[in-house]
Order: C-alpha cells, then sequence, then structure tokens
C-alpha cells in the first residue's frame, strides 16, 4: 500500500486503511445515519447519502418514515438481509479505504442490485485494492486476477478469461450459474 509492504505496517494502523465488508453485516440498534458513520464518525450529510447511493440502499432508505433517522434494531433485524448488507456495504463506503475487503459480501443481494453495486464500485474503489471473496461468478468476472480455490487448493489463478481456458473447474462452476447467452457474453 502506497509502496509500503502491509506487513510493515502498525496492526492499528493497517486496520485504519482497510474498510471490511463481511458476509453476514453487523448492525447496531440507533440510527442508519449512526450505522454507516460507525465507518467515519464525522462523515456528513452529503457522505451518507452517497455511499447509501452507491451501496443501492438509498433507495430503501428514503423510503422509510424517517429515513436515515429511522431506528434500527440490535442486528438490523427490522431490515431485510440484502438490506443489511448494502447498509454494511454503504458503511465501509464512506470511510474511503485504501484496501476494501468484501468478503461474500453480495451473497444476499439478488443479481441486479449486485450487479448496480458493482458497478458503483468501479468508479469508487479504482484507486483502492479491492479484495472479494465470492461464491457467484458474475461477482468476480471483471476482477484484474481471480483465484479457483477448490478444498483449500488454490486450482487456478487468472483473469476470467485465462480460467475459462486454463481451468476446468472455474469452467464447470461458469457454466453452473451463467445461461448460455451470459456464457457467450463474458467469453
Amino acid at each position: 500500500m502506497n509502496g509500503v509492504d502491509v506487513r510493515d505496517y502498525d496492526l492499528y494502523a493497517l486496520r485504519d486503511h482497510v474498510g471490511f465488508i463481511p458476509q453476514k453485516a453487523l448492525l447496531f440498534s440507533g440510527s442508519i445515519a449512526d450505522n454507516i458513520r460507525y465507518g467515519k464518525q464525522d462523515a456528513n450529510e452529503f457522505e451518507l447519502e452517497e455511499s447509501a447511493e452507491l451501496a443501492a440502499a438509498k433507495d430503501f432508505i428514503q423510503q422509510k418514515p424517517h429515513q436515515y433517522d429511522e431506528t434500527l434494531s440490535e442486528g438490523g433485524t427490522n431490515v431485510s438481509g440484502g438490506q443489511r448488507q448494502r447498509l454494511s456495504i454503504a458503511r465501509a463506503l464512506v470511510r474511503k479505504p485504501d484496501i476494501y475487503i468484501f468478503d461474500d459480501s453480495f451473497s444476499a443481494l439478488d443479481y441486479k442490485t449486485d450487479a448496480t453495486i458493482r458497478a458503483n464500485l468501479k468508479n469508487q474503489t479504482h484507486d483502492a485494492i479491492t479484495l472479494i471473496v465470492a461464491q457467484r461468478v458474475s461477482s468476480i468476472v471483471d476482477a484484474d486476477q481471480i483465484i479457483v480455490l477448490n478444498e483449500g487448493e488454490i486450482v487456478g489463478k487468472g483473469t476470467h478469461q485465462e480460467l475459462m481456458v486454463s481451468c476446468p473447474i472455474y469452467v464447470e462452476i461458469a457454466r453452473s450459474q451463467f445461461s448460455e447467452e451470459e456464457m457467450a457474453k463474458y467469453e
């Protein structure tokens, strides 16, 4: 990061540069704004709305009676799984970290929302290091490098196009997830 090996960073300093979005979104009791601001305590309204829009959360937030002041229950049990995930993504985006780690963070999202967020992320994260752990090929198809694991072993490494030629397991996964039309689009 910035020419410095991350192993040489102080752990606490390194954590300040990372936006981590877990598969299971963690929300706290308090307002939607409080939950997003957990990523950046001094985030202003513009930053809240911008991160919510990038995370495809702005529309459902605006439908809430109190919008950003809407109270969330502990764990966010009063919003859907996809909404929790989008708020968790917004929390990381508001920080604008140098490193994003999406740990299967798109799994609770429908395919359309997943695609919308990934398109939004291209602009937001172009100067950042972005790691995506995913089971959906569509979530990583545009990645610069994909690492395919099978039972904990690396069985393929490369771009989507390279893996479609060199990694039978990746091809099998892609074929199980894409229609023939989608396969042709991504080949």
